[in-house]
C-alpha cells in the first residue's frame, strides 16, 4: 500500500505554491496526495490579486471525505485566514492523533507584512499549533507567536514556542542574511532518553535564483512525505532542506520578466 499525505492549504493559480506545490512535491517522494483547499487565490510569482475563501464548513466536508478512508500517515497545513476554517480543521485533526502534523503557520511575510487578521492567528495559536507534531515558522512568525522581539535569536525562539506549545519546532532561516541558509529545530525527547535538542540544518545560498516562490510550502510538504516514509524527525528535517535546496537550484523560467518556478527535485527516498 502506498503511503498517504494530505495538504490543506489555498490553490495557487500559478501552479507556484500552495496545494500545487505541495502534490508535485508528494509525486517526487511517491507518495499519494490528498486535499482540502481552503482558498482559491488568483496569483503569480509577483503577487497576488484575489483571495476567494472556502467556506469553513466546505473545508470540513473535504476533510470527511478523506480522513478515515485513505491511509493518511502525515499532513501539512498551509494558509488559513479565517477562525472558522482553523476550528473546522482542528476539529477533525482532534479526532486522529495517529497522523503526523506539520504545521506550517502561514501568518506574517518575511517583508513584516500580515497575511491572515487577528483574530484568525489567535484560532490558529489556540486550536491547531497544540495539534501539531512540528510547526515551522519563518522568523516574523516565531517573534508574533512568543513575543519576542525581531532580533531574538533563532535557537531562543526555536526553544520558546517548544516550551509554550509542546511540540517540535523549526525556525525558518531561508530570508536571513549571511552566505548560509540556516534553519533551526528544537524537539523533545526520542529513543535513547535524550533531553530537549537544538540542532541547526545549514545549506549554501544559492546565488540569483530564478525562482524561490513556494519554498515555505514545499519544505511543509516534504517533511510531511519524509515522516510519512518513516524518517525520525531528524532525519525528516534535514530530507526536506536538502529537497527544497535542489528545488530551488533546478529552478526554470516559465514566462517573461523572470517569471519562475521552483525545479523538480528527485527525493532521496
Amino acid at each position: 500500500m502506498r503511503p498517504c499525505c494530505l495538504t490543506i492549504a489555498g490553490s495557487d493559480s500559478g501552479g507556484n505554491a500552495g496545494v500545487q506545490a505541495d502534490l508535485r512535491v508528494f509525486h517526487a517522494y511517491r507518495v499519494h496526495g490528498c486535499t482540502a483547499i481552503a482558498a482559491l487565490t488568483a496569483q503569480n510569482p509577483f503577487g497576488v490579486s484575489a483571495i476567494h475563501a472556502a467556506p469553513p464548513e466546505f473545508v470540513g466536508a473535504q476533510l470527511d471525505a478523506v480522513l478515515g478512508v485513505y491511509s493518511i500517515r502525515a499532513l501539512k497545513t498551509g494558509m488559513l485566514a479565517s477562525p472558522g476554517a482553523i476550528d473546522e480543521v482542528a476539529a477533525r485533526l482532534e479526532k486522529h492523533p495517529e497522523i503526523l502534523k506539520v504545521i506550517d503557520p502561514v501568518m506574517v511575510a518575511t517583508s513584516g507584512a500580515r497575511l491572515i487578521p487577528r483574530e484568525a492567528a489567535e484560532a490558529l495559536r489556540a486550536r491547531l499549533i497544540p495539534l501539531a507534531t512540528i510547526v515551522t515558522p519563518n522568523i516574523p512568525e516565531a517573534c508574533e507567536l512568543c513575543g519576542a522581539s525581531a532580533d531574538t535569536p533563532a535557537g531562543e525562539l526555536a526553544r520558546r514556542l517548544y516550551e509554550t506549545f509542546g511540540t517540535a519546532v523549526l525556525v525558518k532561516g531561508g530570508h536571513g542574511e549571511g552566505g548560509d541558509s540556516v534553519d533551526t529545530l528544537c524537539f523533545g525527547e526520542e529513543a535513547g532518553g535524550r533531553g530537549t535538542e537544538i540542532v541547526e540544518y545549514s545549506s549554501p545560498r544559492i546565488a540569483n535564483p530564478v525562482s524561490t516562490h513556494g519554498t515555505g510550502c514545499s519544505l511543509a510538504a516534504a517533511l510531511a512525505a519524509e515522516m510519512a516514509l518513516g524518517r525520525t524527525l531528524r532525519e525528516a528535517v534535514g530530507g526536506a532542506k536538502r529537497y527544497v535546496w535542489r528545488a530551488i537550484e533546478s529552478s526554470y523560467l516559465t514566462g517573461p520578466d523572470g517569471c519562475g518556478v521552483l525545479g523538480w527535485a528527485e527525493s532521496e527516498n
